[in-house]
């Protein structure tokens, strides 16, 4: 496609589209990278201002003016907020808390160039010879405005925005050469291995034609088929038929992010054209830990925006961007690699991240994809993982000892605001019985008493931005995601009240149960997801709780596994319920030790608490001493764990002790003789307690009578069993033996929610003495 010429000048091909803000920011930036808390105004607070500031223009003031230019091949297009064409005058609209004077060089410098660039697009429009272009703030609190206005000529405009054009241009060019070679090079992209395992095909075939159809998937396939080859490969082959933007891989634990990358080396033909960038959280890839995101406190953000482009350029010249590549790239340039690694999502194809740089209510990725309107195909590794995480990412606690903390920091103009909300606290527990209680919604009192608090905190450190940090500032930060969470309370959360007692704190939360209205929309947003994993069923149960399309396509993928490869067996005998767990010891531990004299190896055994697990390892040890074994324990540190899977080497003999649903019930790999058995006390449900209950019931109310105890209770147990289960048998050559530890695993509706391929040998058969 190519636009009209010029002033007569030939037509020259259309290279890029790019909108005002991009192009601003790209090449307008400048000085140091600040990230000083500042309150901001919300997106509807910024809206409701720009709003107040046309209302207050004449009647031919024109709003919301979209503009347009084009300079060598790049269209650059925006909407201007208003221009008085009497004066004339374009203005740029920006809102604010605090000082005007606080408003970072950077940003101004930012908001110039945006207003300038329209100040040329109008000249241009109208034939004008001159402009005035100002820059309108507003102080959302006061409703007061500061304006600052320049004279400026067409002629100067002009060069400024070439100069801008030029320098985006020259990037635009090696951009436009790489994604043309990319798209020839993924037009013939070969799968990467010799042919497809079962079930590989078909569920790469599905992910195909979802993304085609711009539907969602919800996909079930076996462990050990190649899932993420499977789920790239498609969208990777069809990226210019799709016409995707952009890819991003989810996954929701660090070693996803590893096996992801590993799986996208394996495309070898691609590789200098397909940009991958690994998006590592700011903790664990920061230089100076501690430190603040500004020039004052820290060397790499000092300058940061002026040896940005030279960082950007080396980082361009990286097929894999991994966040050990972004360091060491950062670091030649002295700028910040997680900043950079923000910078270099704009110009990468894949992305692979964490959940919540999607998912949670302030995802980077999802802001960015909406704002530069791509259209993006969403993978979620390991989807189950989702609920929990985004039930997380949706609910908020504010605790009295951090109230505490922050009224005694609190300058003195503050005290009586968060006295308020101390008073409305003890309120609300000298009212509550019982040291639990559940409610519909927040006491209008209290939510008055936090709504006031944070406004009152944010005119603070917006009037004093030095002073962020410390207690008050974290307090203004639990308190804003409640108070966000509390106006938006439905019966997908539940506001809760907590009494000191033995097991927790004083607490308020508002907890959320069901997080499908927060995540529909980043549904909608992608142009396909597919959400896949080796346990992701009952598809409605997930379906309903992610909020995931009414059209969503379904598809459970057979396993490549045969049912002579896994014996299993039950222990119809024996109850591990709370009440019976005493009596199951000494059964329970005599049984793996049979099943070890029978066939010693490497096994694990899985326990529904840590106090079950101990009790269990305690009394193993004792009565078996000749047999090895070795134990996860509680918050147990990374470099503890990674020596608990050594201990199941090739050859060795021994059994491990974990706790199910923990770090070693799934993710980790032990193929051939490392893993041999595994044993299972437990149908790993949650709890039977009040807060258990209370989602029972409102998943009742929500999605019929009796889903609720499936859907609180049975679906999520039972997959942590499968997930467990699933360590024995990795490849098709394995083989090994499950016991299932519990009477309950021969009841029909459990057997109906275990691997169809599973074959039930009947009672253990092992000779306890």
């Amino acid at each position: 496609m190519s636009l009209p010429p010029r002033s007569g000048a030939p037509a020259t091909p259309l290279l890029r589209r790019v909108s005002v803000r991009a192009l601003c920011a790209f090449g307008a930036k400048a000085g140091d990278l600040d990230f000083r808390f500042t309150p901001a105004p919300s997106a509807q607070e910024g809206m409701a201002g720009h709003l107040l500031v046309q209302s207050r223009r004449d009647d031919d003031y024109q709003r919301e003016l979209t503009l347009s230019a084009v300079f060598e091949g790049l269209e650059v297009r925006g909407r201007a907020d208003g221009y008085d064409p009497a004066l004339p005058r374009v203005e740029e609209i920006k809102t604010f808390r605090g000082d005007v004077n606080a408003i970072r060089e950077n940003h101004r410098a930012l908001h110039w160039a945006q207003a300038r660039t329209y100040g040329w697009m109008l000249c241009e429009k109208h034939a004008l010879t001159a402009i005035e272009v100002a820059l309108v703030y507003l102080e959302i609190a006061s409703g007061e405005e500061t304006v600052i206005a320049q004279h400026c000529t067409r002629e100067a405009l002009r060069e400024g925005f070439e100069d801008l054009c030029a320098r985006y241009m020259a990037w635009a060019v090696q951009e436009a050469q790489r994604h043309a070679a990319r798209d020839a090079a993924l037009d013939a992209l070969d799968f990467p291995h010799a042919g497809f395992r079962a079930g590989q095909r078909e569920l790469a075939e599905s992910v195909y034609r979802a993304a085609s159809a711009r539907r969602c998937l919800i996909a079930q396939a076996p462990t050990g088929i190649g899932k993420t080859v499977a789920t790239v490969f498609p969208l990777l082959r069809g990226w210019s038929a799709q016409q995707t933007d952009k890819l991003f891989f989810l996954t929701a634990k660090t070693s996803g992010r590893a096996i992801a990358l590993e799986a996208l080396e394996r495309f070898g033909p691609p590789a200098p054209a397909l940009r991958i960038l690994e998006l590592t959280a700011r903790e664990k890839i920061c230089e100076y830990p501690g430190r603040a995101c500004h020039g004052d406190a820290c060397p790499l953000a000092r300058g940061f925006y002026d040896r940005l482009p030279a960082a950007r350029s080396e980082a361009a010249t990286v097929q894999c961007l991994t966040g050990d590549a972004l360091r060491r790239i950062a670091r030649t340039h002295a700028v910040c690699p997680y900043f950079l690694s923000q910078e270099m999502v704009r110009w990468s194809d894949v992305v692979v991240a964490d959940y919540n740089h999607w998912f949670d209510s302030s995802a980077f990725l999802y802001a960015l994809a909406r704002q530069e309107e791509w259209r993006v195909a969403v993978l979620v590794d390991e989807a189950h993982n989702l609920l929990e995480r985004a039930r997380a990412m949706y609910s908020a606690t504010l605790d009295a000892p951090a109230l505490e903390s922050a009224h005694a920091a609190a300058p003195a103009g503050l005290r009586p605001s968060l006295a308020r909300v101390r008073r409305e606290w003890r309120t609300l527990q000298q009212a509550q019985a019982a040291a639990y209680a559940p409610h519909d919604q927040v006491p209008e009192g209290l939510q008055q008493a936090l709504q006031d608090a944070t406004v009152a905190l944010a005119e603070h450190f917006a009037a004093a931005p030095q002073e962020a940090g410390g207690p008050l500032l974290r307090f203004f930060f639990d308190a804003l995601q409640f108070v966000r969470l509390a106006n938006a309370l439905d019966v997908h959360s539940v506001f809760e009240s907590q009494l000191p007692s033995a097991d927790a704190g004083c607490t308020l939360a508002v907890r959320n149960l069901v997080p499908a209205p927060f995540l529909r929309p980043r549904f909608a947003a992608s142009m396909s997801t597919a959400c896949f994993s080796g346990t992701i069923a009952p598809f409605a149960f997930y379906r309903d709780m992610l909020g995931l399309p009414d059209d969503t396509v379904e598809l459970d993928v057979g396993s490549p596994f045969q049912a002579a490869q896994l014996e299993v067996r039950v222990a119809s005998a024996l109850s591990t319920r709370y009440r019976d767990r005493g009596r199951a010891l000494r059964p329970l531990v005599d049984r793996v030790a049979a099943q070890f004299t029978q066939r010693p190896g490497n096994y694990l055994a899985f326990f529904g608490s840590f106090e079950f697990l101990e009790a269990a390892r305690t009394l193993f040890a004792r009565c078996h001493p000749g047999i090895p074994n070795w134990t996860q324990t509680a918050q147990m540190p990374e470099v503890e764990r990674s020596a608990f899977v050594a201990r199941f080497r090739a050859g060795g003999q021994g059994v491990g002790f974990a706790v199910l649903g923990g770090a070693f019930g799934e993710g980790i790999d032990l193929p051939g003789d490392r893993l041999i058995g595994a044993f299972i006390a437990s149908l790993g449900l949650p709890r039977h307690d009040e807060r258990h209950e209370l989602m029972r019931e409102r998943l009742d109310q929500r999605f019929g009578q009796g889903t609720g105890y499936a859907y609180t209770y049975l679906y999520p147990g039972l997959r942590k069993v499968v997930q467990a289960a699933g360590r024995v048998i990795r490849t098709e050559q394995d083989a090994g033996v499950l016991h299932l530890l519990d009477d309950r695993f021969d009841q029909t509706e459990v057997r109906a929610l275990l691997p169809a391929w599973w074959h039930f040998s009947g009672e253990s058969g092992l000779k306890v003495e």
